[in-house]
């Protein structure tokens, strides 16, 4: 089984996703997108595409004109019914496909976060594997409402956490991906986001926050990961 990543930045790649994937036998091909024109086959001879986050805000597409290209690919991919998994950027690249398009948070999401599972969150072939609450490392100052006619399957507070499109398609608003070393890495650059220094992160306290807390964030992402080839290789052609 072959699975596409779709990657906009180098330390935004599957993460734990691919060693996922990897250890279950499933090959994921990375296609670049801000660097590369095209991906190394047409995404739908994919068994699974997978869609990944950006520090690129949803509506910057004046300054990121493969932003607008990708707006415009999703609701393609959609159509197609392969497996789709989004996650933060690519969670809303979905949603506005499917209807709802994203809108900026009051205050944006950015650390550690409390999430709890919908009824039909448990119930769900890809996110029923995480427990019904869990702490989860977020990272938007956007989110989305529930697409016309998608089933909500996690939320908190803050915003609508994660959905699903029809039978084949997720969005993750959190970051089940992310390993330690891409955290750290966006931690390090923490003073380049304007959000993160208007709600007053401590890059210090994150940091040691974040390495206790990955271990078992890095396992959940794994078991989400892993309830989603799952799924897909019950559509595999």
């Amino acid at each position: 089984m072959r699975a596409l990543a779709v990657v906009y930045e180098r330390d935004a790649g599957p993460g734990v996703f691919e060693q996922e994937a990897e250890a279950s036998g499933v090959t994921i091909e990375w296609w670049l997108a801000t660097e590369e024109d095209s991906p190394p086959d047409d995404p739908e001879r994919y068994d699974a595409l997978m869609v990944f986050g950006a520090s690129t805000h949803i509506d910057q597409e004046e300054e990121n004109p493969w932003l607008r290209e990708h707006r415009a690919l999703l609701p393609e991919l959609l159509a197609r019914e392969i497996p789709l998994l989004g996650v933060c950027l690519g969670s809303q690249l979905l949603a506005a496909a499917a209807g709802a398009p994203p809108q900026r948070l009051a205050s944006p999401e950015i650390g550690w976060s409390e999430v709890s599972l919908t009824q039909e969150g448990l119930d769900d072939p890809v996110a029923g594997g995480l427990p019904p609450r869990f702490s989860a490392f977020e990272w938007h100052s956007y989110a989305a409402a529930l697409p016309p006619g998608s089933v909500a399957l996690a939320e908190n507070d803050s915003c609508l956490q994660a959905f699903r499109v029809g039978e084949c398609a997720w969005g993750v608003q959190f970051h089940p991906e992310v390993t330690l070393a891409d955290a750290e890495s966006w931690i390090r650059d923490i003073k380049e986001d304007s959000d993160a220094a208007r709600i007053g992160i401590d890059p210090v306290q994150f940091v040691a926050e974040t390495r206790r807390a990955m271990p078992t964030w890095n396992r959940l992402g794994r078991v989400l990961c892993g309830g989603f080839l799952d799924f897909a290789r019950t559509r595999a052609r």
